[in-house]
Protein backbone atom coordinates (compact mmCIF):
# COMPACT_ATOMS: atom_id res chain seq x y z
CA UNK A 1 0.00 0.00 0.00
CA UNK A 2 1.20 3.27 -1.05
CA UNK A 3 1.61 6.80 0.97
CA UNK A 4 -1.85 8.33 1.19
CA UNK A 5 -3.35 11.72 -0.30
CA UNK A 6 -6.38 12.95 1.20
CA UNK A 7 -8.54 16.18 -0.17
CA UNK A 8 -11.35 17.11 2.24
CA UNK A 9 -14.38 19.04 1.89
CA UNK A 10 -13.76 22.69 2.20
CA UNK A 11 -15.54 23.85 5.67
CA UNK A 12 -15.87 27.29 4.77
CA UNK A 13 -19.15 28.21 3.39
CA UNK A 14 -17.54 31.35 1.19
CA UNK A 15 -15.74 28.24 -0.88
CA UNK A 16 -16.92 25.78 -3.19
CA UNK A 17 -13.61 25.06 -4.53
CA UNK A 18 -12.05 21.60 -4.16
CA UNK A 19 -7.96 20.56 -4.40
CA UNK A 20 -8.27 17.98 -6.80
CA UNK A 21 -10.54 17.15 -9.98
CA UNK A 22 -10.88 14.08 -11.78
CA UNK A 23 -7.94 14.41 -13.95
CA UNK A 24 -5.18 15.31 -11.01
CA UNK A 25 -6.72 12.20 -8.85
CA UNK A 26 -5.46 10.16 -12.17
CA UNK A 27 -2.46 11.36 -12.03
CA UNK A 28 -1.46 11.16 -8.15
CA UNK A 29 -2.71 7.31 -8.64
CA UNK A 30 0.05 7.11 -11.23
CA UNK A 31 2.69 8.62 -9.06
CA UNK A 32 2.16 5.37 -6.73
CA UNK A 33 0.11 7.08 -4.35
CA UNK A 34 -3.60 6.72 -2.99
CA UNK A 35 -5.96 8.99 -2.98
CA UNK A 36 -8.91 9.39 -0.71
CA UNK A 37 -11.95 12.16 -1.24
CA UNK A 38 -14.50 13.55 1.49
CA UNK A 39 -17.97 13.25 0.86
CA UNK A 40 -18.96 15.68 -1.10
CA UNK A 41 -15.77 17.15 -1.49
CA UNK A 42 -16.51 18.49 -5.05
CA UNK A 43 -19.98 18.86 -5.34
CA UNK A 44 -19.87 22.67 -5.17
CA UNK A 45 -17.75 22.27 -8.26
CA UNK A 46 -19.79 19.97 -10.48
CA UNK A 47 -17.66 17.23 -9.85
CA UNK A 48 -19.94 14.51 -8.04
CA UNK A 49 -18.22 11.35 -5.60
CA UNK A 50 -18.70 9.24 -8.90
CA UNK A 51 -16.45 11.34 -10.67
CA UNK A 52 -13.61 10.95 -8.36
CA UNK A 53 -14.22 7.12 -7.65
CA UNK A 54 -14.15 6.70 -11.57
CA UNK A 55 -10.44 8.19 -11.55
CA UNK A 56 -9.79 5.69 -9.02
CA UNK A 57 -10.29 7.47 -5.66
CA UNK A 58 -11.84 6.19 -2.64
CA UNK A 59 -14.57 7.98 -0.96
CA UNK A 60 -13.90 8.75 2.82
CA UNK A 61 -14.56 10.57 5.42
CA UNK A 62 -13.16 13.73 7.31
CA UNK A 63 -11.24 11.11 10.15
CA UNK A 64 -9.36 9.80 7.05
CA UNK A 65 -7.43 12.71 7.27
CA UNK A 66 -5.62 11.23 10.47
CA UNK A 67 -4.07 8.55 8.02
CA UNK A 68 -2.96 10.93 5.08
CA UNK A 69 0.70 11.61 4.83
CA UNK A 70 -0.30 14.40 2.46
CA UNK A 71 -3.45 17.00 2.45
CA UNK A 72 -4.36 19.11 -0.34
CA UNK A 73 -6.62 21.48 0.38
CA UNK A 74 -7.71 25.07 -0.90
CA UNK A 75 -7.98 27.46 2.47
CA UNK A 76 -5.45 26.96 5.68
CA UNK A 77 -7.07 24.27 7.89
CA UNK A 78 -8.79 25.52 11.11
CA UNK A 79 -7.70 24.49 14.41
CA UNK A 80 -9.85 21.68 14.49
CA UNK A 81 -8.97 20.11 11.61
CA UNK A 82 -5.31 20.06 12.15
CA UNK A 83 -6.37 18.27 15.35
CA UNK A 84 -6.95 15.28 12.98
CA UNK A 85 -3.51 15.19 10.87
CA UNK A 86 -1.00 13.32 11.85
CA UNK A 87 2.56 14.50 12.41
CA UNK A 88 4.84 14.83 9.81
CA UNK A 89 2.18 15.00 7.43
CA UNK A 90 2.28 17.68 4.50
CA UNK A 91 -0.33 20.13 3.86
CA UNK A 92 -0.50 22.20 0.78
CA UNK A 93 -3.08 24.92 0.41
CA UNK A 94 -3.48 28.32 0.22
CA UNK A 95 -2.74 29.41 3.77
CA UNK A 96 -2.60 33.49 3.94
CA UNK A 97 -0.26 33.83 6.34
CA UNK A 98 0.28 37.62 6.53
CA UNK A 99 -1.62 38.85 9.72
CA UNK A 100 -2.60 35.45 10.56
CA UNK A 101 0.32 34.58 12.98
CA UNK A 102 -1.74 32.58 15.48
CA UNK A 103 -3.00 30.18 13.08
CA UNK A 104 0.57 29.94 11.47
CA UNK A 105 1.66 29.54 14.84
CA UNK A 106 -0.89 26.30 15.13
CA UNK A 107 0.90 24.80 12.26
CA UNK A 108 4.53 24.30 13.58
CA UNK A 109 2.60 23.47 16.92
CA UNK A 110 0.60 20.31 14.78
CA UNK A 111 3.78 19.09 13.33
CA UNK A 112 2.85 19.33 10.16
CA UNK A 113 4.82 20.59 6.82
CA UNK A 114 2.91 23.16 6.04
CA UNK A 115 3.47 24.44 2.28
CA UNK A 116 2.24 28.04 1.44
CA UNK A 117 0.90 27.93 -2.48
CA UNK A 118 0.66 31.76 -2.81
CA UNK A 119 4.40 31.91 -2.06
CA UNK A 120 5.09 29.91 -5.57
CA UNK A 121 7.99 31.40 -6.81
CA UNK A 122 7.52 33.05 -10.58
CA UNK A 123 10.06 31.77 -12.27
CA UNK A 124 9.62 29.27 -15.49
CA UNK A 125 10.38 25.89 -13.94
CA UNK A 126 7.07 27.16 -11.81
CA UNK A 127 4.77 28.26 -13.97
CA UNK A 128 2.16 25.44 -13.82
CA UNK A 129 2.01 25.63 -10.44
CA UNK A 130 1.12 29.23 -9.63
CA UNK A 131 -2.17 29.59 -7.98
CA UNK A 132 -2.06 33.15 -7.95
CA UNK A 133 -2.07 33.82 -11.34
CA UNK A 134 -4.20 30.56 -12.30
CA UNK A 135 -7.57 32.01 -10.05
CA UNK A 136 -6.20 35.93 -10.21
CA UNK A 137 -7.22 35.06 -14.39
CA UNK A 138 -10.43 33.75 -13.08
CA UNK A 139 -11.32 36.46 -10.90
CA UNK A 140 -10.49 39.28 -13.85
CA UNK A 141 -12.90 37.64 -15.90
CA UNK A 142 -15.72 37.15 -13.25
CA UNK A 143 -15.39 40.75 -12.31
CA UNK A 144 -16.15 42.09 -15.78
CA UNK A 145 -19.35 39.35 -15.80
CA UNK A 146 -20.46 40.61 -12.34
CA UNK A 147 -19.96 44.15 -13.29
CA UNK A 148 -21.97 43.81 -16.55
CA UNK A 149 -24.75 41.90 -13.99
CA UNK A 150 -25.10 44.96 -12.43
CA UNK A 151 -24.99 47.39 -15.15
CA UNK A 152 -28.73 48.42 -16.61
CA UNK A 153 -27.34 49.13 -19.65
CA UNK A 154 -25.88 46.48 -23.04
CA UNK A 155 -22.14 46.59 -22.73
CA UNK A 156 -21.20 46.80 -27.00
CA UNK A 157 -22.35 49.80 -29.17
CA UNK A 158 -25.40 48.17 -30.75
CA UNK A 159 -26.85 50.31 -34.32
CA UNK A 160 -30.31 49.97 -35.00
CA UNK A 161 -32.97 51.55 -36.66
CA UNK A 162 -34.22 53.07 -33.90
CA UNK A 163 -30.66 54.67 -32.38
CA UNK A 164 -27.61 53.76 -31.48
CA UNK A 165 -26.80 52.26 -28.48
CA UNK A 166 -23.45 53.39 -26.86
CA UNK A 167 -20.40 51.53 -25.69
CA UNK A 168 -19.66 51.17 -22.05
CA UNK A 169 -16.67 52.85 -20.58
CA UNK A 170 -14.88 50.63 -18.75
CA UNK A 171 -11.52 51.26 -16.37
CA UNK A 172 -9.04 48.41 -15.20
CA UNK A 173 -7.27 49.78 -11.89
CA UNK A 174 -4.26 47.38 -11.97
CA UNK A 175 -2.91 45.40 -15.02
CA UNK A 176 -1.74 42.29 -13.30
CA UNK A 177 -3.01 38.65 -14.41
CA UNK A 178 -6.84 39.53 -13.13
CA UNK A 179 -6.34 42.86 -14.64
CA UNK A 180 -5.41 41.88 -18.02
CA UNK A 181 -8.33 39.15 -18.36
CA UNK A 182 -10.93 42.12 -17.15
CA UNK A 183 -9.56 44.11 -19.81
CA UNK A 184 -9.63 40.88 -22.66
CA UNK A 185 -13.12 40.25 -20.93
CA UNK A 186 -14.39 43.82 -21.58
CA UNK A 187 -13.09 43.97 -24.73
CA UNK A 188 -14.48 40.68 -26.14
CA UNK A 189 -17.80 42.57 -24.83
CA UNK A 190 -17.34 45.35 -26.86
CA UNK A 191 -16.86 47.94 -24.18
CA UNK A 192 -14.30 51.22 -24.60
CA UNK A 193 -11.86 49.86 -22.21
CA UNK A 194 -9.10 51.95 -20.29
CA UNK A 195 -6.52 50.59 -17.88
CA UNK A 196 -3.81 52.04 -15.40
CA UNK A 197 -0.82 50.29 -13.33
CA UNK A 198 2.86 51.92 -11.95
CA UNK A 199 4.12 49.09 -14.01
CA UNK A 200 5.81 50.43 -17.29
CA UNK A 201 5.76 46.78 -18.49
CA UNK A 202 1.94 47.16 -18.03
CA UNK A 203 1.56 49.75 -20.84
CA UNK A 204 2.76 47.93 -23.65
CA UNK A 205 0.47 44.99 -22.46
CA UNK A 206 -2.71 47.22 -22.06
CA UNK A 207 -2.39 48.28 -25.83
CA UNK A 208 -1.62 44.71 -27.06
CA UNK A 209 -5.19 43.76 -25.94
CA UNK A 210 -6.92 47.10 -27.87
CA UNK A 211 -7.46 49.46 -24.21
CA UNK A 212 -5.76 52.41 -23.53
CA UNK A 213 -3.04 53.11 -21.25
CA UNK A 214 -3.46 55.65 -18.60
CA UNK A 215 -0.54 56.86 -15.84
CA UNK A 216 1.70 59.61 -14.59
CA UNK A 217 4.46 58.06 -16.78
CA UNK A 218 7.49 60.53 -14.76
CA UNK A 219 10.92 58.77 -13.54
CA UNK A 220 9.54 57.01 -10.35
CA UNK A 221 7.08 55.11 -12.53
CA UNK A 222 9.65 53.91 -15.19
CA UNK A 223 11.32 52.22 -11.97
CA UNK A 224 7.96 50.86 -10.33
CA UNK A 225 8.38 46.95 -10.84
CA UNK A 226 9.85 44.58 -7.98
CA UNK A 227 12.37 41.99 -9.49
CA UNK A 228 9.30 39.38 -9.02
CA UNK A 229 7.26 41.23 -11.35
CA UNK A 230 4.84 43.21 -8.87
CA UNK A 231 4.08 46.27 -8.47
CA UNK A 232 6.45 48.45 -6.25
CA UNK A 233 4.37 50.68 -3.20
CA UNK A 234 5.09 54.18 -4.89
CA UNK A 235 5.53 57.51 -2.76
CA UNK A 236 2.77 59.93 -1.65
CA UNK A 237 3.87 62.50 -4.27
CA UNK A 238 3.46 59.66 -7.02
CA UNK A 239 0.36 58.64 -5.72
CA UNK A 240 -1.26 61.89 -5.39
CA UNK A 241 -0.01 62.78 -9.10
CA UNK A 242 -2.00 59.33 -10.19
CA UNK A 243 -5.21 60.07 -8.47
CA UNK A 244 -5.27 63.85 -9.36
CA UNK A 245 -5.65 61.72 -13.24
CA UNK A 246 -7.95 59.27 -12.26
CA UNK A 247 -10.41 61.17 -10.43
CA UNK A 248 -11.13 62.95 -13.74
CA UNK A 249 -11.17 59.70 -15.70
CA UNK A 250 -13.49 57.64 -13.07
CA UNK A 251 -16.31 60.48 -13.23
CA UNK A 252 -16.56 59.78 -16.70
CA UNK A 253 -16.81 55.83 -16.46
CA UNK A 254 -19.43 53.31 -16.02
CA UNK A 255 -17.43 50.90 -14.76
CA UNK A 256 -14.66 50.92 -12.59
CA UNK A 257 -12.74 47.31 -11.78
CA UNK A 258 -10.07 47.73 -9.10
CA UNK A 259 -7.31 44.73 -9.02
CA UNK A 260 -4.34 46.28 -6.83
CA UNK A 261 -2.84 44.22 -4.34
CA UNK A 262 1.07 44.48 -2.79
CA UNK A 263 1.78 40.91 -1.54
CA UNK A 264 1.85 41.40 2.50
CA UNK A 265 0.07 44.93 2.48
CA UNK A 266 -3.20 46.14 3.17
CA UNK A 267 -4.98 46.88 -0.49
CA UNK A 268 -3.94 50.33 -1.92
CA UNK A 269 -7.03 53.21 -1.30
CA UNK A 270 -7.26 53.82 -5.06
CA UNK A 271 -11.05 54.96 -5.58
CA UNK A 272 -12.03 57.66 -2.63
CA UNK A 273 -15.57 58.22 -1.83
CA UNK A 274 -15.08 61.96 -3.87
CA UNK A 275 -14.74 59.62 -6.57
CA UNK A 276 -17.44 57.76 -6.03
CA UNK A 277 -19.51 60.72 -5.68
CA UNK A 278 -18.25 62.02 -8.70
CA UNK A 279 -19.60 59.12 -11.12
CA UNK A 280 -22.91 58.92 -13.07
CA UNK A 281 -25.90 57.07 -11.65
CA UNK A 282 -26.00 53.54 -12.66
CA UNK A 283 -22.23 53.56 -12.49
CA UNK A 284 -20.96 50.31 -11.08
CA UNK A 285 -17.17 49.75 -9.13
CA UNK A 286 -16.04 45.99 -8.85
CA UNK A 287 -13.60 45.74 -6.03
CA UNK A 288 -11.30 42.45 -6.50
CA UNK A 289 -9.14 43.67 -3.54
CA UNK A 290 -12.32 43.94 -0.48
CA UNK A 291 -10.74 40.98 0.89
CA UNK A 292 -7.47 43.25 1.87
CA UNK A 293 -9.18 46.01 2.97
CA UNK A 294 -10.39 46.87 -0.19
CA UNK A 295 -8.93 49.62 -3.19
CA UNK A 296 -12.52 51.60 -2.50
CA UNK A 297 -13.96 53.47 0.16
CA UNK A 298 -17.05 52.29 1.11
CA UNK A 299 -16.67 48.98 -0.24
CA UNK A 300 -17.76 46.33 1.96
CA UNK A 301 -16.63 42.56 2.02
CA UNK A 302 -19.53 39.95 0.89
CA UNK A 303 -22.09 43.04 -0.35
CA UNK A 304 -23.14 44.93 -3.14
CA UNK A 305 -23.46 48.41 -1.32
CA UNK A 306 -25.63 51.27 -3.58
CA UNK A 307 -24.41 54.90 -2.50
CA UNK A 308 -26.52 57.98 -2.21
CA UNK A 309 -25.95 58.77 -5.74
CA UNK A 310 -26.72 55.31 -6.87
CA UNK A 311 -23.16 54.31 -8.01
CA UNK A 312 -23.05 49.94 -6.86
CA UNK A 313 -19.85 49.08 -5.40
CA UNK A 314 -19.23 45.16 -5.57
CA UNK A 315 -17.15 43.61 -2.86
CA UNK A 316 -17.82 39.87 -3.89
CA UNK A 317 -15.67 37.53 -1.59
CA UNK A 318 -13.87 34.71 -3.38
CA UNK A 319 -14.58 35.87 -6.76
CA UNK A 320 -12.57 33.13 -8.18
CA UNK A 321 -15.25 30.61 -6.49
CA UNK A 322 -17.92 32.26 -8.13
CA UNK A 323 -16.71 30.36 -10.86
CA UNK A 324 -15.83 27.25 -8.95
CA UNK A 325 -16.13 24.22 -11.99
CA UNK A 326 -13.59 26.03 -13.58
CA UNK A 327 -11.29 27.12 -10.93
CA UNK A 328 -10.74 23.59 -9.06
CA UNK A 329 -9.88 22.33 -12.42
CA UNK A 330 -7.09 24.65 -12.20
CA UNK A 331 -5.88 24.83 -8.82
CA UNK A 332 -5.88 21.00 -8.62
CA UNK A 333 -3.46 21.11 -11.75
CA UNK A 334 -1.14 23.48 -9.88
CA UNK A 335 -1.20 21.29 -6.62
CA UNK A 336 -0.63 17.79 -8.62
CA UNK A 337 2.14 19.91 -10.65
CA UNK A 338 3.52 20.70 -7.23
CA UNK A 339 2.83 17.99 -5.22
CA UNK A 340 4.93 16.06 -7.99
CA UNK A 341 7.98 17.39 -7.56
CA UNK A 342 8.28 16.44 -3.82
CA UNK A 343 7.81 12.68 -4.93
CA UNK A 344 10.35 9.94 -5.36
CA UNK A 345 9.72 8.71 -8.71
CA UNK A 346 11.67 5.62 -7.77
CA UNK A 347 10.09 4.77 -4.09
CA UNK A 348 6.67 6.60 -5.05
CA UNK A 349 6.85 7.87 -1.70
CA UNK A 350 6.75 11.56 -0.38
CA UNK A 351 10.94 12.78 -0.34
CA UNK A 352 10.98 16.44 -0.10
CA UNK A 353 14.36 17.98 -0.74
CA UNK A 354 14.54 20.99 1.85
CA UNK A 355 17.53 22.84 -0.39
CA UNK A 356 14.92 22.89 -3.85
CA UNK A 357 14.00 26.63 -4.15
CA UNK A 358 10.40 25.56 -4.61
CA UNK A 359 10.33 24.12 -1.32
CA UNK A 360 12.26 26.81 0.29
CA UNK A 361 10.10 29.96 -1.19
CA UNK A 362 6.88 27.52 0.05
CA UNK A 363 7.72 25.90 2.86
CA UNK A 364 6.03 28.09 6.01
CA UNK A 365 6.11 25.06 8.93
CA UNK A 366 8.37 22.05 9.46
CA UNK A 367 9.32 19.71 12.14
CA UNK A 368 6.93 21.49 14.66
CA UNK A 369 8.67 25.24 13.72
CA UNK A 370 7.60 28.11 11.61
CA UNK A 371 10.70 28.19 9.11
CA UNK A 372 9.59 30.48 6.33
CA UNK A 373 11.78 33.58 7.08
CA UNK A 374 9.68 36.12 6.85
CA UNK A 375 7.50 34.29 10.06
CA UNK A 376 10.31 32.42 11.61
CA UNK A 377 10.15 34.95 14.24
CA UNK A 378 6.52 35.24 14.64
CA UNK A 379 5.73 33.73 18.12
CA UNK A 380 8.38 35.85 19.44
CA UNK A 381 7.05 39.40 17.65
CA UNK A 382 3.88 38.89 16.18
CA UNK A 383 3.74 40.84 13.06
CA UNK A 384 2.00 44.14 12.20
CA UNK A 385 1.04 45.24 9.12
CA UNK A 386 1.13 48.80 8.19
CA UNK A 387 -1.71 50.71 7.52
CA UNK A 388 -2.92 51.66 3.82
CA UNK A 389 -2.50 55.24 2.73
CA UNK A 390 -5.92 56.38 2.69
CA UNK A 391 -7.55 57.43 -0.33
CA UNK A 392 -8.93 60.64 0.99
CA UNK A 393 -5.74 61.64 1.88
CA UNK A 394 -4.15 61.01 -1.46
CA UNK A 395 -7.22 63.04 -2.85
CA UNK A 396 -6.24 65.68 -0.73
CA UNK A 397 -2.51 65.75 -1.67
CA UNK A 398 -3.72 65.84 -5.54
CA UNK A 399 -5.63 68.97 -5.03
CA UNK A 400 -4.07 72.56 -6.11
CA UNK A 401 -2.48 73.86 -3.51
CA UNK A 402 -3.37 76.97 -1.95
CA UNK A 403 -0.88 79.85 -2.07
CA UNK A 404 0.28 81.11 1.30
CA UNK A 405 -0.44 84.37 2.17
CA UNK A 406 1.45 87.00 2.20
CA UNK A 407 2.42 88.56 5.22
CA UNK A 408 1.89 92.05 6.14
CA UNK A 409 5.51 94.31 6.17
CA UNK A 410 6.65 94.89 9.59
CA UNK A 411 6.78 99.16 9.55
CA UNK A 412 10.27 100.49 9.53
CA UNK A 413 12.09 100.29 13.03
CA UNK A 414 10.46 97.23 14.50
CA UNK A 415 12.58 94.10 14.46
Amino acid sequence: MGQTVFIPRELDANEPRVAASPDTVKRLAALGLDVIIETGAGTRSRIPDEEFAKAGAAIGKAADAGKADVVLKVRRPTDAELKGYKSGAAVIAIMDPYGNDAAVAALAKAGVTAFSMEFMPRITRAQSMDVLSSQANLAGYQAVIDGASEYDRALPMMMTAAGTVPAAKIFIMGVGVAGLQAIATARRLGAVVTATDVRPAAKEQVASLGAKFLAVEDEEFKAAETAGGYAKEMSKEYQAKQAALTAEHIAKQDIVITTALIPGRPAPKLVSAAMVVSMKPGSVIVDLAVERGGNVEGAIPGQVVTTANNVKIIGHLNVPGRVAASASLLYAKNLFAFLETLVDKTTKTLAINRDDDLVKATMLTDGGKVVHPAFAKVAEKPHVEPAAIPATTMVADAAPKKAAPKKAAKPKGIA
